[in-house]
């Protein structure tokens, strides 16, 4: 269905006619086709909708776009842009290779190789010394080059053959080799707000080099297809795209502009409409009733509004985010193994996303409700930050303090201490909290899953440091 609404990848005028709407135009047929998304993709900043933090007047990335002599002070730096996907990453890398004098080399780090980039280092060199053009690399998800193929990208860099504009979804100082890294700008990109979603697709259906106002888009389509762009604005103008090619071919006769409804939109996506505002009731609802549900240990509803939230286009990383936090504050102690499990999940949901990513939050969800639970962490830490709010706990016992820098000793720093491996089982008994703290008790372990352990070894260990 994309093809009705197809133009040439090169070209943007009216000559198009509504971009290949007309199933009578062979010759429009015949032309090569591009998606939407790549039609839509910005020729300047100005046209760049979100990440405005960094598009400012004298950003550098606007300076960088803008400098029409790349030789002089105002000339470009390489730019790491790090960000989630469908932020504009490779929109940014098409703008700033628009300058006049510039050529634009993409590059996959999946596929290329060292000598892929050695060759357009050289060809590079060539381009700026003989024929005074600049030429922009794209290397998209660089995070995935190892160091041998990070490293060649080094002299291009740094004596500025070639202006790198590299791409990753993870974090840069982690992923890239610290010499490309100091020798770059690192950019961080945010997820485009539903704002930002909007104004896009409402766009896409106006401009001649998308739909060309062609079909109008209803307000309960608009914010279905928002939703479920979940930030992404390349899954956003995709799913535009479906849904307008439905609305076209099942147009009524006579129907010059048809609408695209609500209808249109799931037909072409195959995913029905559920009210699930991210910014309203329905998002803290289904959240307050998600942990809840754990919380009581009933991983049937637990898993339904896992389910729900993620069918509506919630955020992985915030479901994830929720599951460590109802480890630690619900499960704690009971089953310490919980823990690390929504971790494991956060970071194994980052790194293999969507649609994957369902089964590894499910797994979570049937650990965390099916464990036992108890809150005595979280109790404890709250009892102890009272405490301290209150004033109390004033003082550290001078055989716990510092007595490594001089004059301490004579303070009276360490003197007393008692080294705890020395004494039987390693724990000595000895004072350790404050003068008004002593005898105060703040984790009172349950008598659930593992804590039941717990309390009986908190037991015997207060008796000996206490010495009761």
């Amino acid at each position: 269905m994309s093809d009705l609404f197809s133009s040439d990848s090169d070209t943007s005028n009216a000559d198009d006619d509504g971009a290949g709407f007309g199933a009578d135009d062979d010759d429009a047929r015949k032309r090569p086709r591009s998606p939407l998304a790549v039609r839509m993709r910005p020729r300047t900043l100005d046209e760049v909708v979100g990440q405005q933090h960094l598009l400012g007047p004298g950003s550098p990335l606007r300076t960088l776009a803008e400098s029409a002599d790349d030789r002089g002070p105002a000339g470009p730096s390489s730019v790491m842009l790090w960000g989630p996907p469908g932020t504009g990453k490779t929109t940014l890398a098409h703008v700033v290779a628009r300058g006049s004098g510039r050529k634009f080399v993409e590059l996959s780090a999946i596929t290329a190789g060292v000598k892929d980039v050695r060759r357009v280092m050289e060809e590079a060199l060539t381009n700026r010394d003989l024929h005074r053009i600049t030429t922009v690399l794209f290397l998209d998800e660089i995070h995935r080059f190892n160091k041998a193929q990070q490293d060649a990208l080094l002299p291009g860099v740094e004596n500025r053959w070639v202006v790198l504009v590299a791409a990753t979804t993870e974090n840069p100082s982690f992923s890239v080799v610290s010499p490309l890294l100091s020798r770059s700008l690192l950019l961080t990109l945010k997820p485009l707000t539903e704002e930002d979603i909007a104004a896009l697709l409402q766009r896409a259906v106006e401009d001649e080099r998308g739909l060309a106002g062609r079909v109008r888009l209803s307000d309960e389509a608009l914010e279905h297809l928002v939703r479920l762009a979940a930030g992404d604005a390349r899954r956003g103008l995709t799913a535009l795209e479906a849904a307008a090619g439905v609305a076209y071919s099942e147009r009524t006769e006579g129907e010059a502009i048809p609408e695209v409804t609500l209808s249109d939109a799931e037909k072409a996506l195959d995913v029905a409409a559920l009210r699930y505002d991210r910014a309203g009731d329905q998002h803290y609802d289904v959240t307050s009733a998600f942990i809840k549900s754990l919380r009581g240990s009933d991983v049937d509803a637990a898993l339904h509004y896992l389910a729900k939230m993620l069918e509506a286009g919630e955020d992985p990383r915030f479901i994830s985010r929720r599951l460590m936090i109802s480890a630690a504050e619900d499960v704690g102690m009971a089953d310490p193994t919980a823990l690390q499990t929504a971790v494991a999940a956060a970071q194994a949901v980052q790194m293999i996303g969507m649609p994957e990513g369902r089964i590894i939050l499910a797994e979570a969800v049937v650990h965390i409700a099916t464990a036992p639970k108890s809150n005595a962490a979280y109790n404890g830490i709250n009892a102890a930050i009272a405490d301290v709010r209150a004033g109390r706990g004033q003082g550290i016992p001078a055989h716990l303090r510092d007595a490594h820098y001089p004059g301490a000793k004579q303070l009276g720093h360490g003197k007393g201490y008692i080294y705890s491996h020395d004494e039987p089982h390693g724990v000595a008994r000895q004072q350790y909290p404050p003068d008004d703290l002593v005898g105060r008790n703040y984790y009172e372990p349950t008598a659930n899953g593992i804590e039941r352990d717990i309390a009986a070894r908190l037991e015997r260990l207060r008796g000996i440091v206490r010495g009761k």
